[in-house]
């Protein structure tokens, strides 16, 4: 059973921080997803990586998937009040 673990979850910032969350799973995944979602809203997907050692870049956000497949980084440069929520990450396991 695939199981993936994440820290931190929720991003409460101070302004001008950098902030990275992790994700880590105990199986190879064929990709990942990382989703941001605030309160009382549905998820919003930010970023789909499939290839391993992918990184991705949107502004001040980088995405970074493992060489081998099992992690991911989230990165943010310079937080601002509106990157405040829940940042969750999903992937699907190789069958």
């Amino acid at each position: 059973t695939q199981q993936l673990e994440q820290s931190p979850r929720f991003l409460s910032i101070q302004e001008g921080e950098n902030f990275t969350a992790y994700c880590n799973s105990s199986s190879v995944l064929t990709n990942l997803q990382w989703y941001r979602q605030d309160p009382g809203e549905g998820p919003v997907l930010l970023v789909k990586v499939v290839t391993g050692g992918e990184v991705k870049k949107q502004k001040r956000l980088t995405f970074q998937f493992g060489d081998a497949r099992k992690d991911s980084s989230l990165h943010i440069t310079a937080t601002q009040p509106g990157d405040t929520g829940l940042y969750l990450c999903a992937g699907a396991q190789c069958s």
